[in-house]
């Protein structure tokens, strides 16, 4: 069987999330498991070379992992012609400019979302990409997840019967930093650095909702800076200037509302820090990361509204489980599998979740803070095809 290296350029790597679902989790895992088999039978093994700006962070993190490859020289490593693939979890605010360098020297993309940190750039990134003929790809990860392949596959089926709505609630409880660490980063906190919620999240819900229970047609949004005051990494209070929680009704195609809770300022007391309730007209389901549970029309309760009584009706129960009917690997590897496929399998066809799927969460993230500012639902325009 032979085997095809694939060179990848993995630019910040040093974060929590690119070192844990970007390196360990999906390409050395794929590399431990041998590679991405094709179709053919042929065998594509990544070889990546980490790059940082931080030597000391670069390095160390090199060495604890064993990958060979590491540098601080983001421009050498994008001319090295034997790399063919530059990926980039780094901050926001940068990332357009380097997808655009990483395109001029023929690099294939792939890379987290947001894309940009405007529609006007997310847009500009993706028809540079398609004009010079390079695959692209934009990490959406909650697709793979367990709980909404779950969902995926009960939508498919027909169990809802017609959609009505869908409420999904996301969160949890970040420390400020003065009594116990945060355990997010105080960039996400700062405004002019990129952060905020409705840009982090509204992403997010942009291709869940697209791919799972139809697009996207207009938005609602409402932000909030519930938490003033944190501290950063260094112990200083600092003054809170993006929003950290989001409060947002989306209307979809088939007449579904969605409404989504996001926040950093919220204490969980339900399934899973992110649950989705689906209802529909035949049944509803309630999913989590990894779990979901249904409830049909035929075994649905009755309840009759007596506040005065206690209610004789155990509304935790008369739900089943949907059983792990198929394998789920790890979500951000499942996505890097089939990128390295389509790299090499795809032909002319675009990857499905390209940088033009990821300008839609730009857009919808940029339309979710007018919708805030101008306090007004606004309709969501198509993007060119």
């Amino acid at each position: 069987m032979s085997e095809r290296r694939l060179g990848i350029i993995m630019n910040g790597v040093t974060g929590r999330m690119g070192t844990n679902q970007h390196l360990v989790r999906s390409v050395l895992a794929i590399m431990e498991q041998g590679g991405v088999r094709l179709a053919s039978g042929e065998r594509v093994m990544p070889d990546p070379i980490l790059v940082g700006r931080n030597a000391g962070k670069t390095g160390d993190l090199a060495r604890r992992y064993g990958v060979e490859r590491w540098t601080t020289d983001l421009d050498a490593a994008l001319d090295n012609g034997d790399d063919e693939l530059f990926f980039d979890a780094a901050t926001t605010l940068a990332r357009a400019d380097l997808l655009r360098k990483a395109i001029a020297r023929g690099k294939h993309i792939y890379c987290e979302k947001p894309t940009a940190a405007s529609l006007a750039d997310a847009i500009d990134v993706y028809r540079l990409a398609r004009d010079a003929g390079v695959k692209h790809g934009v990490v959406q990860d909650k697709l793979w997840l367990p709980g909404l392949r779950k969902l995926k596959l009960l939508n498919d089926a027909g169990f809802f019967g017609r959609i009505l709505s869908v409420r999904g609630e996301f969160g949890y409880w970040v420390f400020e930093g003065d009594l116990q660490p945060a355990q997010r980063p105080s960039w996400n906190y700062k405004k002019d650095e990129g952060g905020g919620i409705i840009v982090d999240m509204l992403a997010h819900w942009r291709y869940v909702l697209d791919n799972l229970f139809g697009p996207v047609r207009s938005v609602t949004c409402r932000g909030a800076i519930h938490v003033p005051t944190r501290w950063d990494e260094r112990d200083r209070a600092y003054d809170v200037t993006a929003d950290d929680s989001a409060y947002a009704i989306f209307e979809l195609d088939g007449d579904i509302i969605a409404q989504f809770n996001s926040s950093w300022a919220v204490r969980v007391r339900r399934d899973d820090l992110l649950t989705l309730q689906v209802d529909g007209t035949h049944g509803s389901a309630v999913a989590g990361l990894r779990d979901c549970r249904t409830q049909s029309r035929v075994n649905t309760p009755k309840p009759v509204w007596n506040p005065d009584v206690p209610s004789s009706i155990d509304y935790w129960a008369n739900w089943d489980e949907v059983p792990d009917s198929m394998d789920h690997d790890n979500a951000f590897k499942a996505e890097w599998e089939l990128f390295i496929r389509h790299l090499y399998e795809g032909g002319d066809e675009p990857f499905p979740w390209n940088l033009r799927e990821g300008a839609k969460g730009v857009q919808l993230a940029e339309l979710g803070l007018r919708s805030w500012a101008e306090r007004r639902t606004i309709d969501i325009p198509e993007l060119e095809a």
